[in-house]
Parts: structure tokens; sequence; C-alpha cells
């Protein structure tokens, strides 16, 4: 017979996982969330090329550290070595580019809803090399998704000159590139840890683009100003290392459906943080149009007529 203590004590504790697993995706939706503010903040005195380059030397040390500890291999699978190098180069160095550059002509919460186009993508790209099904419900999304996306664009006066459309467009391709990348691990590296994964490519582009800042941009590190470089321990310690370590732990507590949600939800926070730190009113057709191209790509997660036959 249980003990009056274990009766009492089991009810009590019921809780306490899920309040754990909503504080970690909270989190992971304000680290990512604000990751668009800290990109702003950096490229303001540090060029793009360059600030991507420290960003990722900042966060290699504990990536490297984390791996260590686990004791989980650094090198990729022999036959994988040129999975490697497009890891590398699609994931992180030519991408994180782009995306700083981008954020020199447009403000941090239009980039993060910009970016988060990029789970459509991932469908586009799974329809096309992994003969995945879409689902009418999920093509109606992608056309909510989009259409919103050009109502945003329009409403916040973006007239696409030459910095703003190439802006525009340098994010797109950025998320374009991660989205093939997710695709492409799908199917090639799906045997390859996580840790390992993240750990080595992150300090090759890391130097990678430090090397190519250096000679194409010859940045004046006197010139950095101290906001800037906290900006960017911010985004090489929270948001990346922190960022993907929580992601890590929430990859064993919720199902890959539900935690995908996060590229939903972060949009929301950078918008409202961006706006704050902007100086920029949130309109109502603003937050109408995010809130319809969210609910657009939300609908591409759960298809109606994959539901309704489960």
């Amino acid at each position: 017979m249980p003990s009056a203590l274990s009766t009492t004590s089991n009810p009590a504790n019921s809780w306490f996982p899920a309040l754990v697993t909503s504080v970690l995706f909270l989190i992971v939706c304000l680290s990512w969330g604000t990751t668009w503010l800290g990109i702003k903040i950096a490229v303001e005195t540090v060029p793009p090329l360059t600030a991507a380059g420290l960003r990722f030397l900042i966060a290699f040390p504990l990536f490297l550290s984390f791996a260590l500890l686990r004791r989980e291999p650094l090198l990729f699978p022999k036959q994988s070595r040129w999975f490697f190098v497009f890891v590398t180069l699609s994931y992180f160095s030519l991408p994180y580019y782009l995306l700083n550059y981008g954020e020199l002509h447009v403000s941090s919460g239009l980039t993060a809803l910009l970016f988060s186009c990029m789970p459509v993508f991932i469908l586009l790209f799974s329809a096309l090399f992994l003969r995945e099904k879409i689902y009418p419900s999920q093509g109606l999304g992608i056309a909510i998704g989009f259409g919103s996306l050009f109502m945003i664009i329009r409403s916040q006066g973006l007239h696409l000159d030459h910095a703003e459309l190439f802006g525009v467009l340098a994010i797109l391709c950025a998320a374009v590139m991660h989205a093939l990348c997710y695709v492409v691990t799908k199917k090639h590296g799906s045997a390859i840890s996580v840790i390992t994964y993240n750990t080595l490519p992150i300090g090759i582009a890391g130097l990678m683009l430090f090397i190519a800042g250096l000679n194409v941009e010859a940045p004046v590190f006197d010139a950095i100003s101290l906001r800037s470089w906290g900006a960017l321990f911010y985004l090489g310690l929270v948001a990346s290392v922190g960022g993907f370590i929580v992601y890590f732990l929430l990859l064993k507590r919720l199902s890959p459906i539900i935690l995908s949600f996060v590229f939903i939800i972060f949009p929301v926070f950078a918008v409202v943080i961006g706006a704050w730190y902007e100086g920029q009113s949130l309109s109502r057709e603003l937050m109408v149009y995010s809130a319809t191209l969210l609910a657009g790509f939300a609908i591409t997660k759960l298809p109606l007529e994959k539901w309704s036959k489960a």
C-alpha cells in the first residue's frame, strides 16, 4: 500500500516536466526571436562578412567543448566528406553572410518574417527531392503565406529600390539555402549526430568568413562599438550555442511537428522586439498581415487531409 507521502507528491510533481518543456520552448523562441535584432546591432559597425565570421569564431570553442564532453566525433564519416563541405558552405557560410547583408537594408522584424518562409521551402524541396506529398491544404497555406508576405512588404513602405530589393532577395536566398540543406541532410546526413553536424562546420565557416572579411571589407576594429561587440557575443554564445543546446534538449521531449512551430512563433518576438528597438509603431495592418502569414505557414505543417485520415 503506497504511503500518504507518495500519493500526495505524485500529483504535485506531474506538472513539472510539462513546465520545464514549456520554459525550454519559450527560451528557444526568445533566443531565436532576438537573433535578428542582434544581427541588426552587430552590422551597425561591423561589415557583414566579418560579423558572420566573428559570431561563429566566438561560438566555436563552446561547441567544441560540448562535443568533447559528450565524446562526439568531430569529423563526418569518410563517405560523407562532400556533405561536410556542403553543410559548411550552404548552411553556415553563405546564408549567414546573406542574412547579415540583408539586415543592412531591411528591418530585423521583416527579416524574421522573410526567413519564416524557410519551412515552406523545406516542404517544396521535400516534394522535389524526397518525393513527399504536398496536400491541397498545404498548397493553400503556401499561397496564403506568400500572399501575406507580399502585402507586408507593401505595407512597410518598401518600394524596393536597389538596396532594399537586394536585401530582401539576400534574406530569401538564405532561407532557400537553409531549406535545401535541411532536405539534403534528411536524405544523406540522418546518421550524423547533431553535435558533429554543427561543431567543425561552424568553426571552419567562421574562419573562412573572417579571413574573407579581412581581405574584402578591411574592417577597422577600433571603430567597432561596444554595442556591436555585445551583439556579436550574444549571437555567438546565447543565440547560437544556447539556442542549439536547448533545441537539442527539446528534440527529446517534443515531436518534430510541434517543435517546428518554433519557426512560426519566433518571428512574432522578432517583430515586436525589433519595432521597439527601432522605434517603429506596429500598425494594425502589419499585425493582421503578419498573423495571416504565420497562420498560412502553420497550415503547411498540419495538413488537414492527413490528420483527418489519422
